[in-house]
């Protein structure tokens, strides 16, 4: 999979990943008053208005960018009606020839950690028959359990040619919390990121990158630097752009001479850019027009970054 992503980002010349994470003030009112409509300030309502903004959104993207990332708990908070919404978009996406990065974070150990990896990057068995309930390219995985959380994941990468992305230095403030906490006197990520290319090396692409990819947020440029030593061969998962504070100079660390080596997401930026002042002329009922100029120009942007990798 890690093959076919970086033939995406190849041909688009657009290492950018749209993070559809819509609540509901990212929606513009008409969206939502139509959905109530038909069922009401209801869940089911607000479901339908996530799906209808996501599915404009994947239209309006689908040809700039390889992949587009939605974040689970985002739909989560919808129950059942959201899941199924969450579903759809994938699907959806998948029809437009997108790449689909499941933002779950999920971790835990032995046949619960299989479940995981079979709902969202597997198969499981019903009977006589397979199914992959989610089927996302990619997700999200957390370390935090060790090897016993990963392995299963790792399975499924490879019976099912699907990836990872491992979190290794994320990019919210209290990150460092833990992850910048001393261990034989180097900080937690480095020790993490150590296992994240250890857990990788047997599941290498034709392209040099492994299917076992690591987040590393832009808002930490110089860890992003040593990540990348201990990491060759790992791509990374770049939150942080944008919303978050980091801009393309950040930025450069993360990819190779020849401008790979990381996918960089967006969501705010993009998915609600019809209100922020530099894409008002868009108006609200312009959202997606102004999602494609958002993530146009974050392209642009990017290129300035990957020119002195």
């Amino acid at each position: 999979m890690i093959d076919r992503l970086i033939e995406r980002i190849t041909e688009m010349d657009a290492p950018v990943v749209a993070g559809l994470d819509p609540t509901m003030a990212h929606i513009p009112g008409f969206i939502k008053e139509n959905a109530f409509k038909e069922y009401g300030e209801t869940l089911e309502g607000a479901a339908l208005a996530v799906k209808r903004f996501n599915f404009a959104l994947i239209d309006a993207l689908a040809d700039i960018v390889p992949a587009v990332k939605p974040q689970a708990a985002m739909y989560e908070q919808f129950g059942i009606p959201g899941m199924m919404v969450y579903r759809d978009t994938i699907a959806y996406a998948h029809e437009k020839g997108l790449i689909v990065i499941g933002d779950v974070k999920r971790g835990d150990i032995g046949s619960t950690s299989a479940a995981y990896a079979n709902a969202h990057i597997g198969q499981i068995a019903v009977g006589e028959a397979q199914y992959a309930p989610f089927d996302e390219d990619f997700c999200t995985v957390n370390p935090y359990l060790g090897s016993d959380g990963i392995r299963p994941f790792l399975e499924a990468c490879e019976e099912y040619d699907r990836g990872i992305f491992v979190l290794a230095k994320t990019s919210n403030p209290s990150s460092g919390e833990f992850q910048d906490r001393l261990i034989d006197g180097r900080p937690l990520y480095e020790h993490v990121a150590e296992k994240i290319a250890a857990w990788g090396e047997d599941l290498i692409g034709t392209c040099g990158w492994s299917e076992v990819g690591a987040v590393a947020g832009a808002t930490y440029p110089e860890v992003i630097k040593t990540l990348r030593e201990i990491m060759p061969h790992t791509f990374l998962l770049v939150p942080g752009y944008g919303a978050q504070g980091a801009g393309a100079a950040e930025l450069a660390p993360c990819f190779d001479a020849d401008g790979l080596g990381a996918i960089v997401n967006s969501s705010r930026g993009i998915i609600a850019a019809y209100k922020k002042d530099e894409y008002a002329r868009f108006g609200e009922e312009g959202f997606a027009d102004a999602a494609r100029q958002a993530a146009l120009d974050m392209i642009e942007d990017l290129k300035t970054c990957r020119a002195h990798a």
